[in-house]
């Protein structure tokens, strides 16, 4: 939670202030005042880190002496109310170091004031707290006229504009974000108000103690406390009375962009909103001891872990409304309509995949939730748009929505579905107006980085009026911007339609590339291209850019109608490139006469022929933040563009100015784009998300480059592009009783606090009822010779072995956590896993249907218990023992029997296997333990291989689910990790990062870390 400040103010003459005067004492140097013939010495003052004046081009070189600047500048004015200087003062992230606090405060002057003929002087202050935590900050003063090698000109009144403040607000929180993100560090700012973000704290102002008076008299420093530093603690110490007094808001605040957070996170935030150490402790104790805190126990790193009770009811409702959605049947689709869709399809020459058809045949189900997961490039608008014909066809009214302008555009434009932002959806619901009935169908794309009170906002309006709604995304792609992953949490819980079939590339291995990629092996990606010969390596980043924008340009001018796509990480790598594109533009003649316009993100030349791209929504025009275009004519007032859909925009500078050049993009505007060919920048601020995203962009080629020097190896390179950032939920670690095995096999331990809440999840009577109703019906006839209850089978018990997750002596475990037979030829095998499968189903309905209409007593109808007792009896012989473990799930999570009733198996397969384990038990030899654990990583390990070869993809992320949970288990078990330590190379650890076994295996493996729990 690093500070956002940026404060912009006038020096002038009308306030008593001296430009030279003020130039000292930023500078904590002696300057004399050739105006007033006196010397203002503030030598003394400590704090100041770094100090130098940049210059535009053209400027004299003499003003690198600050004294002979601001001296010019006091001659040249000669009103005595002139305004003789800007001066931005903004404070720098605390978790950068100085060096990395003065590079960026650096590269933020240079871009935003030098380049745009600023003369800046440039101060870094260092300060310290009283309780000795930093404050960096930094004091930057700017000349107001145009400048040339004679000195100064004309005031450019441009640089007054109120709107240009704002953008240099925005700005340096982009750029300091983008730092934070390439330097790994998990902090970020917000440029916007306290109040735009929905916080009910007063935004702070300035930091450090600039000491106006001193600008206007020369005055001493020494005792003279700054009005600025005062106003700032006086904000600071009224915003933590605030706290005290009521620390939800504070809550509020830490939650905007985070579902969960640690002691560090809330000690950042009070720090920030009080004064002084007593305050301090104070707000503290207050946000620790808040009745909306929730704690959920220690993460994987070993921190304590919180939520707030707000954030947990927002995930409940919901959940709740996905679950009533699930539940409804009443947006059928006719066979009929369905075929009729599809054979229009194919006269046009689409003919779906069975992944896509059995998505087709997923969301026109009569259900009104719907859920599909699809890999990068799959085909999933091609599917939506049938989809739209069938719904269309039985009377139902499709609507399309997205976060972003340009994926709506995408939805709209692949689908045929009338698609908006979801901002814009919302808020016309809030003036009454577009509200959704029973007959619409609601397709969310890009659901991945939709937060979790939006989504839930939108499922319970749609819950509330009978709305069918279609989650289509990857959770593996961006994350959400604001807190939560809703997405892959309703995904998780609900199942859905998985299409995993890549179609956009159109050669082979670049399709397993993009199928590598959605599964975490970024490293077997990147090894797929490099040796293709695209992948390239420089000495370093200004290398790698030269070198990738000339292999753009050769490969522009030999293939000129395919279209590409220059991708990087960081807005300021997007502007170096676009300008190196537009060198060899001009350079081979492409462009007509250059015409400079001030445009949102400053002064721009732009002609004919450049490519652009529309940076904000604008429904007149019909574009979209992200919509990219050629120019077919520009002036000094208007602009012409083609976009790339065949459209002529026009439109007036002074109505519409969010543009820039479009050679180049961030991977984030990059998101759910499609064309031939893209070039991509790798910079340390990537990570496993967003690579993905910008390695599978392309139809026919991508080439990646790299620095050395962010990248010093190609393992580098590979853990950097591996980065698992995934957002977590609150629900994540509180699925406790029910759920608190699931989180405690992932080394959490909960509270009696997180426990309460949970079980307001699930109700008690509920509980109580399976509960009962299952130990009514086992009888002592029930159990096997040996398995009275307490008794724990053990070798000769004829129980599961060597931790077989409850499979026969010298069975395999599959994929899905039961048994097979060694020999079992491949069909057979298939056989009987669809066999358990169907008995597991059969099992859970015969569960539930007892359980929605049995007596007081927990029994049923005499008819339901004979299909109860055959449910069993049919089950047992498919997979022994399998009921038992089931029903023992079934108890502690009462809600996977309707889950596996209605045919989702995921989690109740997960935790019969659970149930196997703790059945079972540990074999009390040690090394016994570790050669299972060998063993079945092995045979889990070649299962996925198989699984992936033969794009069972379904197959594969279940045993790659159960390959993460053998990971997570060492944690919790010190001694087995330590005897695995020597069997690294049995395991497929080929080279030793000097981590804990379990992130080896993971990386290794190319296994993420999970969710909020790293290893």
């Amino acid at each position: 939670m690093a500070i956002y400040h940026l404060h912009v103010k006038v020096i002038g003459r009308k306030a008593g202030s001296s430009a030279v005067a003020s130039a000292a004492y930023r500078s904590a140097s002696r300057l004399r005042d050739e105006r007033i013939e006196r010397s203002h010495d503030f030598s003394a003052k400590r704090g100041v880190v770094h100090s130098e004046v940049l210059l535009p081009e053209n400027a004299p070189e003499a003003w690198r002496d600050r004294e002979r600047l601001w001296n010019d500048v006091e001659a040249f004015e000669l009103r005595k109310d002139a305004q003789l200087a800007r001066e931005m003062e903004f404070a720098l992230p605390r978790e950068l170091s100085q060096a990395q606090g003065i590079e960026l405060a650096r590269d933020f002057v240079q871009a935003e004031f030098v380049s745009q003929g600023m003369v800046a002087d440039l101060n870094v202050h260092w300060d310290r707290a009283e309780d000795g935590s930093p404050k960096p900050h930094a004091h930057v003063m700017l000349t107001m006229r145009s400048v040339d090698e004679n000195g100064f000109g004309a005031k450019v009144r441009d640089w007054n504009a109120t709107q240009l403040v704002e953008r240099w607000r925005e700005r340096w929180a982009e750029l300091a974000n983008e730092r934070l993100a390439e330097l790994d560090i998990d902090a970020r700012i917000d440029h916007r108000s306290l109040e735009a973000q929905g916080i009910a704290l007063e935004p702070q102002t300035q930091i450090g103690a600039p000491a106006q008076r001193i600008e206007g008299g020369g005055l001493d420093a020494a005792g003279i406390e700054a009005d600025r530093a005062e106003l700032h603690r006086e904000i600071a110490r009224d915003n933590g009375a605030r706290i005290i007094a009521d620390p939800s808001v504070a809550l509020d605040a830490i939650t905007h962009q985070q579902s969960t957070f640690t002691r560090k996170d809330i000690a950042k935030f009070s720090h920030r909103h009080s004064d002084g150490i007593e305050q301090f402790n104070e707000v503290t104790r207050a946000i620790s001891n808040a009745p909306d805190l929730v704690e959920l126990g220690k993460d994987g790193r070993g921190e304590d872990r919180f939520t707030t009770r707000q954030m947990i009811e927002t995930e409940q409702r919901l959940h709740r409304a996905a679950e009533r959605m699930a539940e409804e049947e009443r947006h059928a689709v006719s066979d009929r309509d369905r075929v009729t869709a599809l054979a229009d399809a194919n006269r046009h020459g689409l003919v779906l995949s069975g992944e896509q058809a059995d998505a087709l045949d997923h969301i026109t189900d009569g259900r009104g939730l719907g859920v599909v997961v699809g890999f990068a490039g799959t085909g999933k608008s091609a599917m939506l748009g049938v989809a739209r014909q069938a719904w269309a066809a039985a009377g139902y009214e499709v609507k399309g929505a997205a976060l972003s302008g340009i994926a709506a555009e995408n939805l709209e434009s692949g689908s045929g579905i009338s698609s908006r932002t979801i901002a814009s959806m919302e808020h016309g619901w809030g003036q009454g107006r577009d509200l959704l009935t029973a007959r619409d169908v609601l397709v969310i794309d890009e659901a991945g980085m939709v937060g979790t009170r939006q989504l839930e906002r939108v499922l319970s309006h749609a819950a509330d009026v009978g709305a069918k709604v279609v989650l289509v995304g990857d959770p593996q792609q961006l994350q959400a911007i604001e807190a939560g992953a809703a997405f892959r949490s309703i995904q998780e819980r609900h199942g859905g339609v998985e299409i995993g079939q890549v179609r956009r590339q159109r050669e082979d291995w670049q399709r397993d590339a993009t199928r590598d990629l959605a599964t975490g092996r970024v490293g077997a990606a990147i090894g797929a291209y490099d040796k293709q010969g695209m992948v390239h390596q420089a000495a370093s980043r200004d290398e790698a850019r030269g070198d990738l924008v000339e292999r753009w340009d050769h490969d522009r001018q030999a293939e000129p109608q395919a279209s590409r796509i220059i991708l990087t990480h960081t807005n300021d790598e997007v502007r170096a490139l676009n300008k190196a594109a537009r060198e060899h533009m001009r350079a081979a003649g492409a462009l007509g006469d250059e015409v400079q316009v001030d445009v949102e993100r400053g002064a721009r030349n732009f002609a004919s022929g450049d490519r652009v791209m529309f940076l904000r929504n604008e429904r007149g025009l019909g574009v979209k933040n992200g919509t990219l275009g050629v120019i077919e004519e520009v002036g000094a007032q208007t602009m012409t563009v083609q976009t790339d859909d065949g459209r002529s925009v026009r439109f007036d500078f002074k109505d519409y100015a969010h543009i820039d050049h479009g050679y180049a993009a961030t991977i984030h505007k990059a998101q759910g784009m499609t064309v031939d060919c893209t070039h991509v920048l790798a910079t340390p601020g990537m990570d496993a998300h967003g690579s993905y995203v910008a390695l599978s962009r392309h139809r026919d080629g991508m080439d990646l480059h790299y620095g050395s020097d962010d990248f010093a190896t190609r393992d580098r390179l590979v853990r950097t592009l591996s980065r698992d950032r995934a957002k977590d939920m609150a629900s994540d670690y509180e699925r406790g009783d029910p759920a608190q095995g699931y989180a405690e096999r992932r080394g959490i331990t909960f509270r009696e606090r997180v426990v309460e809440i949970v079980r307001r999840v699930v109700p008690e009577k509920l509980r109580d009822r399976i509960g009962g109703l299952l130990e009514g019906l086992r009888s002592p006839a029930d159990a096997e010779p040996g398995q009275e209850r307490g008794h724990r089978p053990g070798r000769g018990d004829g129980g599961a072995q060597d931790g077989d997750a409850g499979a026969a002596p010298g069975r395999e475990v599959s994929a899905r956590g039961m048994p097979r037979g060694p020999d079992l030829p491949a069909d057979s095998e298939a056989a009987l896993r669809s066999a358990r499968t169907k008995a597991l189903v059969r099992h859970a309905r015969a569960l539930d249907a007892i359980l929605s209409t049995g007596n007081a007593a927990g029994q049923g109808s005499p008819q339901q218990m004979r299909e109860l007792r055959d449910a069993r009896n049919s089950f047992e012989k498919v997979r022994p023992q399998g009921w038992r473990d089931a029903e023992a799930a079934y108890v502690k999570n009462p809600e996977l029997v309707r889950e596996a009733a209605a045919g989702r198996v995921n989690r109740i397969v997960l935790a019969l296997q659970l149930e196997t384990e703790i059945r079972i038990g540990l074999d009390s030899d040690p090394t016994r333990r570790a050669d299972r654990f060998v063993e079945r990583w092995q045979k889990l390990d070649r299962t996925s291989q198989d699984q992936y070869q033969a794009g069972d993809m379904s197959g594969y992320k279940s045993t790659r689910l159960a390959m993460s949970e053998m990971v997570k288990s060492l944690e919790r078990d010190p001694q087995l990790e330590s005897l695995l330590a020597h069997r690294k190379r049995d395991l497929g650890i080929h080279t030793a990062s000097g981590r804990r076994l379990g992130a080896e295996l993971a990386f290794s493996h190319g296994i993420g870390k999970g969710r909020g729990l790293g290893l």
